[in-house]
């Protein structure tokens, strides 16, 4: 079972040879650890440890996993005004999202759209009181600073931040052992964000992350990273965790990968992520519209869309992997959707996938067929997510 895949690694890395591959801050840690190192947007990544996917899956549900996910972008927003209620107002330009409503210390889920109403990217997105602190895709981050740049350029000062690593610290005891090296994160909610010292480092911990698990992601200067990161490993249950769990976990929680499960082709609302976006910028609020791709959005929202994204249990023990073809009828002579994100979820013991249905076929419940070698198996529209989220409300 140590061996078992990332639930869809053909779409979920990276092993293009056109360019060298770049390193994060923990890069000789990995090589330490044993990992196995992949190609994954551009970085040489670990896909996993000795202990294997499916150890290091169980090992982040029940106690607590350590990830680098230092290749993700990191990028501040300030208002050339000063003012910081003028920033949130122009990156409310770009996304479907109340970034003016967003308290100091907190942090929100945010969508880039485009005129079409498709997804760019997606991203978090912190109010820090003077400035604005996102965290966007690794594959995406350099057309979304160059999109910030040509969008808020003018109004505010876009800076990527290029010497910080990021680490995620998930897990039941995520708590517990951040907790030994800075106390006050015991006291964080959901969503909130500070800054504390962590081996005499200045971090911003936030306390969301990837996983369903309750846990913290913690952006810190590079050149503390690896010494952070040795502090958290030496800690009882705190277990190093590569991108093979990583995107399990997330399947298993129902969350999307840009790439598979959203992009350009697909809007919030067909990828039923009508609850990222508040109701200042719908419509009759406040501030309707204004964001790119709005006329369709905001008539999807009324009106529905034509498809929508769902969980999909198969049958059997057989994984249903991404870009399998979904039909209506078990002859496969309707095709009516597509598995964007499958495999096997070691919480829930059996296979799991998420994908595009038409609403007509969207009900829980409702049985389609997936074409695995040839034939059709069986695969009941599920509701997400597949495990209870733990976050800390």
């Amino acid at each position: 079972m140590d061996k078992i895949r990332a639930p869809n690694p053909e779409a979920s890395l990276d092993t293009s040879s056109a360019a060298p591959l770049l390193k994060t801050p923990l890069h000789a840690l990995h090589l330490s650890l044993g990992a196995r190192m992949v190609p994954f947007a551009g970085y040489d990544m670990p896909v996993q440890y000795p202990a294997g996917v499916l150890k290091e899956h169980l090992a982040t549900r029940q106690s607590a996993g350590l990830f680098d996910v230092s290749h993700m972008g990191q990028v501040t927003i300030r208002a050339r005004s000063g003012n910081n209620a003028d920033a949130a107002l122009a990156l409310e330009q770009l996304v479907p999202v109340d970034v003016l409503g967003l308290g100091a210390g907190r942090q929100r889920y945010g969508l880039f759209t485009h005129d079409d109403g498709g997804i760019l990217d997606d991203l978090m997105i912190t109010n820090r009181g003077d400035h604005l602190f996102l965290v966007v895709n690794a594959a995406c981050k350099e057309q979304d600073f160059a999109h910030l740049e040509k969008h808020l350029g003018a109004t505010c000062i876009v800076t990527p931040i290029r010497d910080r690593a990021l680490l995620a610290l998930q897990g039941p005891k995520a708590e517990a052992a951040l907790a030994s090296l800075s106390p006050e994160v015991a006291s964080m909610k959901f969503m909130d964000v500070i800054s504390t010292s962590l081996v005499g480092a200045e971090c911003i911990v936030s306390r969301s992350g990837y996983s369903g698990e309750d846990g913290y992601e913690i952006s810190v200067p590079e050149d503390k990273a690896e010494e952070l990161a040795q502090a958290l490993l030496v800690i009882d249950g705190v277990e190093p965790i590569g991108l093979g769990a990583r995107d399990s976990l997330r399947l298993e929680a129902g969350l999307c990968l840009y790439g598979n499960d959203i992009d350009t082709t697909t809007t919030p609302v067909e990828a039923a992520l009508e609850w990222a976006m508040q109701k200042a910028r719908k419509t009759g609020g406040a501030r309707e519209g204004g964001f790119p791709g709005a006329s369709r959005i905001l008539s999807e929202l009324e009106n529905g869309a034509t498809r929508r994204r769902v969980g999909l249990k198969p049958e059997g023990k057989a994984p249903v992997r991404g870009h399998v073809k979904l039909y209506a009828d078990e002859a496969g002579t309707t095709e009516i959707g597509e598995v964007t994100s499958g495999g096997f979820g070691p919480t829930v013991e059996g296979p799991v996938a998420m994908g595009y249905l038409p609403v007509s076929h969207a009900m829980n419940g409702t049985t389609v067929y997936a074409e695995v070698r040839g034939k059709y198996l069986p695969v009941t529209v599920t509701a997400l997510p597949f495990i209870t989220p733990t976050y800390k409300r």
